[in-house]
C-alpha cells in the first residue's frame, strides 16, 4: 500500500499576511474576500480561506484566518491568527506593525526581534510588507498610512504550551516563519527553538548549558542544579548531532565558543540510542538499540541470564531494571560511549558530560566521577 502523502500548511506569518491582505482588499472594495491568495518568500503561492472580515470604521477593517499547519504536529494548529488594519494620511508610503491581544513581547535579548517589540519575525514582516506593496500596486489606498496590529485570540493560552516564557517572550504566542510554508513533520521549527534558546542563554553570558529530552528529564535536572539560571537549561528532543551543532555555531562577541559545556541530562532510553551514536534518537530504532545492548552486556558482563533479559525486554527502560543497579560497568559504558559520541559532534571544542538518570530522577551515572578528563 503507497503511503499517504502529507500535506503542507501554513505558518502564524503566512496566516498574519492573508488576514491583512483580506482586511486591505475589504477597505478598498468594500467587499469581503472568502479566500486569498498569498505569496510565500519562497514564490510559491496558494489560496488561504479567511474565517470572518469585520469593518471596524471607513478607514479600519479586520480580518481573520484558521492556521493550518497541515500534517505537521504544531501547538498553533487551528488557531484563529487575525489583523487589523487602519488607513491614515500621510504623504509617503509608511507602514507600522504591532502586536495586538495573544501576541507576545520579547523581555530578553538573544532573540531575532530586539528587546520590547513584539515577537514577530522578520519573515512575517516581510511577506506583510509584500501584501501591503502588492495591494497599493492593484489599487488607490485611501491613504499612505498603513498601521497593522496582529492578534490572536488564544495566543496568550497557546503560548503556555510552548518554551515562549523561557525565551523571554511574554503575553502570547510569536508570529514566525521563514518561508511561511509548514513542511509536515520538518524538524526546521524545534531546531530553532533549541537556536533560540542557546542565544537567549548567550545573551546572559551563559557558558554551560543543560541538555534534556523533554520536559519530565528538565525538572529533574533542574532539581539537581538549582544555582543555575533557568536559561542555561534547554530541550532538545531527539536532536542530538544538531542541538550540538547550533552550540558550536553561536560564538561570543569575540568570535570564540559561546558555549563552554553541555550536561546532557538523559534517561535510560534515549541515552542507549546516543551510545549508538544515533544522531536523531526516534523512537523506530528500539529493536536495534535493545540487541545492540545485549550484546555489549555479554562483553562486559558475560551474564548470559542478563543478555536474556535484555533480549526480551519490551524498551529499554525495562531493560534498565534488570541493569541497574546490579551492573554499574555496564552503565558506565553506555554513559561514555554518549560522552565520546557527543564529543565527536562537538569536535572536542566543548566539553562533555553525561548524567543518565533512573526513572525517579535520581543520577545513576554522572561522568564527571568516572575519572575521565572534562
Amino acid at each position: 500500500m503507497a503511503e499517504k502523502e502529507l500535506k503542507s500548511g501554513f505558518t502564524t506569518g503566512a496566516a498574519a499576511a492573508a488576514s491583512v491582505k483580506a482586511a486591505l482588499l475589504a477597505l478598498v472594495t468594500s467587499q469581503s474576500p472568502v479566500t486569498v491568495e498569498i505569496e510565500f518568500l519562497n514564490g510559491e503561492k496558494k489560496p488561504i480561506a479567511i474565517k470572518k472580515v469585520l469593518k471596524i470604521s471607513d478607514t479600519c477593517y479586520q480580518a481573520s484566518v484558521i492556521k493550518d499547519a497541515g500534517d505537521d504536529p504544531d501547538i498553533t494548529h487551528k488557531a484563529e491568527i487575525g489583523a487589523r488594519v487602519s488607513l491614515s494620511p500621510a504623504e509617503d508610503l509608511k507602514i507600522i506593525i504591532k502586536g495586538g491581544e495573544g501576541v507576545g513581547r520579547v523581555t530578553k535579548p538573544g532573540l531575532e526581534v530586539e528587546v520590547g517589540k513584539p515577537a514577530i519575525n522578520a519573515g512575517p514582516q516581510k511577506m506583510i510588507q509584500n501584501v501591503v506593496d502588492q495591494i497599493r500596486g492593484q489599487y488607490a489606498l485611501p491613504g499612505n498610512g498603513v498601521t497593522i496590529e496582529i492578534f490572536v485570540p488564544k495566543g496568550e493560552l497557546l503560548a503556555k504550551k510552548t518554551l515562549n516564557a523561557r525565551l523571554g517572550i511574554r503575553g502570547g504566542i510569536s508570529i514566525l516563519g521563514t518561508t511561511g510554508i509548514v513542511r509536515p513533520l520538518s524538524h526546521d521549527a524545534y531546531i530553532a527553538t533549541i537556536r533560540s534558546s542557546i542565544s537567549v542563554a548567550a545573551a546572559k553570558s551563559i557558558d554551560t548549558l543543560v541538555f534534556t529530552t523533554g520536559r519530565r528529564s528538565e525538572r529533574f535536572a533542574m532539581g539537581l542544579f538549582p544555582s543555575f539560571f533557568e536559561e542555561s537549561f534547554i530541550q532538545t528532543g531527539d536532536f542530538f548531532k544538531a542541538a550540538i551543532d547550533e552550540a558550536l555555531a553561536k560564538k561570543d562577541e569575540n568570535g570564540k565558543n559561546a558555549v563552554q559545556q553541555i550536561i546532557y541530562t538523559v534517561f535510560f532510553g534515549k541515552a542507549v540510542k546516543m551510545s549508538l551514536g544515533f544522531e536523531h534518537t526516534h523512537a523506530a530504532k528500539s529493536d536495534l538499540t535493545l540487541n545492540k545492548l545485549a550484546l555489549w552486556s555479554r562483553k562486559i558482563t558475560g551474564e548470559e541470564s542478563l543478555v536474556r533479559k535484555i533480549q526480551e525486554a519490551n524498551t529499554a527502560r525495562h531493560a534498565f531494571s534488570y541493569i541497574y543497579p546490579d551492573y554499574p560497568e555496564l552503565l558506565i559504558f553506555v554513559g561514555k560511549k554518549i560522552q565520546e559520541n557527543a564529543g565527536k559532534f562537538a569536535r572536542d571544542r566543548i566539553r562533555i558530560r553525561v548524567m543518565i538518570l533512573d526513572f525517579d530522577g535520581r543520577v545513576a551515572f554522572d561522568s564527571r566521577n568516572t575519572g575521565e578528563i572534562e
